[in-house]
């Protein structure tokens, strides 16, 4: 390591006390999504904490994006220090939403708690504690290099964790990534401290419903049901669409290896009478359902073109429909993402490896996301390619109960984004 090299890590490590206080901060906000609680309260801490730091923040609500209203606003922040002569632009991206609690908690989601070196919570690992990492990362710098050339900037941005579009991909669309104004983008998701993410498989979500005639439950031979229906389109999925879909294997390094393949989950289902209000005492009525809907996510590969995995599913439900009689359906497109991946050789990968070899003593290994991350618009409405994820966290623990972060890995985390600053930032 370099004289500077070991001030930043020195001063990353005075600042642990703070590094846990600030992680504990942010997830004791419970800013669930859906439907997408308390991102202005996240966003006015951070704007706090950054303005005291120097940075001239936005807030910038996403007027019209899906989910945003006057109740669930959906509120970003983007803050910008310039330094002392022109450069690169370095940018921290996180997200600020979290998912569900869901159930098997031993302890409360909300309050973490730290416990032999880890925070536990919801949105710990996935990812309050990647976006604290940053913030302390680059506050450290900062102290330590307050001369550097270019500009440093962190957002937190909502609705990652439904698709972005109230966050990355809505500021994407006004410029914020655009690759003259920014030119290095990490996303500190949570791939472990020693893996440099290179991008993601894409997706696709989409409803089937199956129509049928509603009649009397008593005499469900004069209707037609729909569920019946989706019953068929279950048991193709079963006999033949998943076979199909483990037969396709990637050359992308996607972890775990499980998810090397292409992948189809059924997100949800419902059929006949609609779902009562939790306060109703009453009994259903005696219908046959005369529609039954599935939500999938289909995760495909980069060998793979989103029309052919379009096209598997619409001729699945044709050879239904060829054999069984009054079969109808509908398939209706809710969105898509092209996978993608960052060349290895990319500036930011290249700055960020040197980093962890430092720190660390071993070079990373190069991964791929199972899962769609805010990459997928810096991409593909940003046009900027030298983005990829790094942050502390182990990826198996996001969605669970009980979810956590190490201690020990945000700071070595930050570490490695504060020497990748120094990098890529030169002093002016």
């Amino acid at each position: 390591m370099t004289d500077l090299d070991h001030r930043l890590t020195a001063e990353i490590e005075a600042r642990r006390g703070d590094l846990i206080r600030l992680t504990q901060d942010l997830v004791s906000m419970p800013t669930l999504n859906p439907p997408g609680a308390g991102y202005r309260e996240i966003c006015d801490f951070l704007d706090s904490r950054l303005g005291a730091a120097g940075f001239r923040t936005e807030l910038i609500r996403a007027t019209g994006s899906p989910g945003d209203s006057d109740q669930y606003p959906r509120w970003n922040i983007v803050a910008r220090r310039e330094g002392a002569a022109p450069g690169d632009c370095v940018h921290f991206n996180s997200h600020t939403d979290v998912v569900a609690v869901g159930e098997g908690w031993t302890t409360d989601p909300f309050a973490a708690e730290l416990k032999d070196g880890r925070i536990y919570g919801r949105g710990t690992c996935d990812m309050k504690g990647g976006l604290a990492t940053s913030i302390v990362a680059a506050e450290a710098f900062l102290t330590v290099r307050p001369d550097f050339a270019g500009a440093l900037e962190i957002s937190g941005t909502a609705d990652e964790e439904t698709g972005g579009y109230g966050g990355v991909a809505y500021l994407a669309e006004r410029g914020y990534f655009d690759p003259a104004r920014v030119h290095h983008v990490i996303i500190p998701e949570p791939l472990n401290k020693d893996r440099i993410c290179l991008g993601h498989r894409g997706v696709w979500w989409a409803e089937i419903e199956t129509k049928g005639r509603i009649a009397h439950g008593s005499m469900p031979f004069l209707g037609d049901s729909a569920i019946r229906h989706m019953g068929a389109v279950l048991e193709e999925i079963e006999r033949h669409l998943y076979p199909l879909l483990a037969s396709k294997r990637t050359e992308m390094p996607v972890v775990p290896p499980g998810a090397r393949q292409s992948t189809l989950n059924i997100n949800a289902i419902h059929g006949g009478e609609p779902v009562q209000d939790a306060d109703f005492t009453g009994f259903p009525a005696a219908c046959v359902a005369d529609r039954c809907t599935i939500t999938i996510d289909r995760r495909f590969l980069i060998e793979e073109q989103i029309g052919d995995v379009k096209a598997e599913v619409a001729a699945m439900l044709e050879a239904i429909k060829a054999e069984r009689p009054g079969f109808r359906y509908e398939i209706r497109d809710l969105w898509d993402v092209a996978p993608t991946m960052t060349d290895r050789d990319a500036p930011v990968v290249r700055t960020v490896a040197a980093a962890i070899e430092r720190v660390l003593a071993r070079a990373p290994d190069y991964v791929v996301s199972p899962g769609t991350y805010d990459q997928k618009h810096i991409d593909r409405i940003g046009r900027l390619k030298n983005c990829i994820a790094y942050g502390p966290g182990i990826l198996d623990l996001a969605h669970q109960p009980d979810e956590w972060i190490g201690v020990d890995d945000m700071v070595d985390s930050a570490k490695v984004m504060a020497l990748t600053l120094a990098e890529l930032l030169a002093a002016a």
